[in-house]
């Protein structure tokens, strides 16, 4: 009754109803943007052009779907049309000239990526939505699983999110991108398959240290010291045999325990500079704002945001985004010299 009159009055024009309306769902809205298009940017863009959309469109709306599901299709509408924008093209000036790389393992497939702020997800439901859902809700906010994602094509994208993850039928996925039942099937079965292929077993992804826990408090505190004393060794022995390290937009993956250790000795933690780690939470998973200072300064500038991918009590996955990311997670450009005096 509440919805009905809401919808009756957002339909008269009345902007105050149709906030009303929709604003229970602009949260799960704006992840479920940043899921297909892998960017809190262009999710939030998207969902900006979902609501003028839906409310020039809200007239034409004829109840034969909840509200609901009817801003899901607007949203997901919105996305497909912004994966087939030619603006969301990465540009990246690193490494810069000079710096001497070890050979990476491969060139990574996904470079458009960026981390999701966790204070973002507050209010989300923690468990699988329906029971149709075949992941958990925080497994399909991890970095693993969105650049999983971005290995689809935009239709396939599209249909895992709204049947794997939110729990659509099929009847209603197809409604919602104005194709046939028999067109979903299709991109499930083949986007299932890749995700198979792509993400790790079910019994590793169980193994994850509960947020919070202290287990994973004892993780963090070691990763902290470890990089701001400068001690390798102490962060190489948190690592798991096959850890994977990877650096959105820079098209570098390095795999293994010895190459990943290759990596931070050359490029990391070079003679000179000094670390300094702010915790916070991206994408359901500890995360670092990281800061660099030579010895002989006074103020540590931000040099990017660290992502770690947990199994157990060791890291297995290590992700670097650039500085641009971290006013999103509320931390600054830099920081003064560490009360420490280190």
């Amino acid at each position: 009754m509440v919805t009905t009159d809401l919808i009756t009055r957002s339909q008269a024009g009345d902007e105050l109803a149709f906030r009303q309306l929709i604003d229970p769902y602009r949260h799960e809205l704006l992840v479920h943007c940043y899921r297909i298009l892998g960017s809190v940017q262009d999710a939030e863009d998207a969902l900006q052009e979902t609501l003028l959309a839906a409310w020039r469109g809200l007239g034409a709306y004829e109840g034969r779907a909840s509200i609901r599901t009817w801003l899901y299709r607007v949203a997901t509408s919105r996305c497909l049309i912004a994966l087939r924008s030619a603006r969301r093209r990465p540009q990246t000036d690193w490494p810069p000239p000079g710096l001497d790389l070890p050979e990476p393992t491969r060139l990574g497939e996904v470079v458009w990526l960026e981390p999701y702020p966790d204070v973002l997800l507050a209010g989300l439901a923690d468990g699988s939505p329906d029971p149709e859902a075949r992941y958990e809700a925080r497994e399909t906010i991890s970095l693993a699983f969105i650049t999983a994602l971005q290995l689809l094509s935009p239709r396939q994208r599209a249909v895992l999110v709204l049947r794997d993850v939110l729990g659509f039928h099929a009847g209603e996925v197809a409604r919602i991108l104005e194709t046939t039942e028999e067109s979903v099937t299709s991109a499930l079965k083949r986007a299932r398959a890749t995700l198979q292929r792509r993400l790790p077993p079910s019994s590793e992804r169980e193994q994850l240290p509960l947020p919070g826990s202290a287990a994973e408090q004892e993780l963090i505190s070691r990763l902290t010291r470890a990089y701001e004393t400068g001690d390798v060794d102490g962060l190489v022995a948190l690592l798991t045999d096959d850890v994977v390290m990877t650096m959105p937009p820079i098209p570098l993956e390095y795999q293994g325990r010895a190459l990943v250790t290759r990596f931070l000795t050359a490029v990391v933690f070079q003679p000179g500079t000094i670390f300094r780690l702010v915790a916070t939470r991206a994408n359901g998973q500890p995360a670092f704002g990281v800061y660099l200072r030579h010895s002989r300064a006074t103020v540590a500038h931000a040099n990017g945001l660290l992502v770690f991918t947990l199994t157990g009590n060791r890291v297995c996955a290590i992700t670097r985004f650039d500085a641009s990311v971290l006013p999103r997670f509320g931390l600054p450009p830099t920081l003064p010299d560490s009360p420490r005096g280190d």
